[in-house]
C-alpha cells in the first residue's frame, strides 16, 4: 500500500512519496533596530537534522547562503556536526556558553546573521505563543535564556521586562 503525503504548504513535489517538514513555527523582528534577539523558533522535535532545513529555507529563500549555525549543547546535545539541506551542507557548531543556551545563531555568508530563541518542542502552546511574540518584539531587551526562564517560571514577565526597558509579555 502506497502512502501519499502532501508537501508542506507553499511547496510542490511531483513525487507523492516525498515527505517534507511542515513550515517552521517562526517569528522574526521587523526590519528595524532591535535587542539581542531577531525572533524565535519553535521546532516540533529535538532532531536538529530534521528541523534545520525547514528553518533555513524560511529564513533565506536562497538557502545555500546559510553557511553555519551555532547551537547550545543544552538544547541540542546530540546535534550532528553537519546537516544536509537541499543543495548544500550546513555546518553545525556547538557551544556550552550559558548566554547561548536556548538560542540558535544562523550565519549567512552574504545576507547576515539571525539570533533566535529556541523554544523547547514540548513547551505548551500558550507559553510558546507568548515567547514567539516577545522574542520578535523590537523592544525586547532580554536574552534567550532570560526570556525562557521568565515564562517557564510561571511569571508573565510584565514587571521584569518593563523594568528592563521592554513592553512586557502579553
Amino acid at each position: 500500500m502506497d502512502a501519499i503525503t502532501k508537501p508542506a504548504e507553499g511547496t510542490t513535489s511531483g513525487d507523492p512519496h516525498t515527505y517534507r517538514m511542515p513550515l517552521p513555527r517562526l517569528s522574526l523582528t521587523p526590519d528595524v533596530s532591535h535587542g539581542p534577539l531577531d525572533g524565535a523558533w519553535w521546532p516540533r522535535c529535538d532532531a536538529l537534522e530534521l528541523e534545520l532545513p525547514a528553518l533555513v529555507g524560511a529564513l533565506e529563500p536562497s538557502a545555500d547562503t546559510v553557511t553555519r549555525v551555532t547551537v547550545g549543547t543544552a538544547s541540542w546535545p546530540d546535534a550532528p556536526q553537519k546537516v544536509m539541506a537541499p543543495g548544500h551542507v550546513i555546518e553545525v557548531a556547538l557551544t556550552d556558553l550559558a548566554a547561548e543556551a536556548h538560542a540558535i545563531t544562523v550565519d549567512c555568508g552574504t545576507v547576515g546573521r539571525w539570533e533566535l530563541l529556541v523554544i523547547p518542542p514540548d513547551e505548551p502552546a500558550g507559553a510558546a505563543t507568548r515567547l514567539l511574540t516577545a522574542a520578535a518584539d523590537p523592544g525586547n531587551p532580554l536574552s534567550a535564556p532570560r526570556l525562557l526562564t521568565l515564562v517557564e517560571s510561571g511569571l508573565d514577565g510584565q514587571d521584569t521586562w518593563e523594568s528592563e526597558g521592554g513592553s512586557g509579555l502579553r
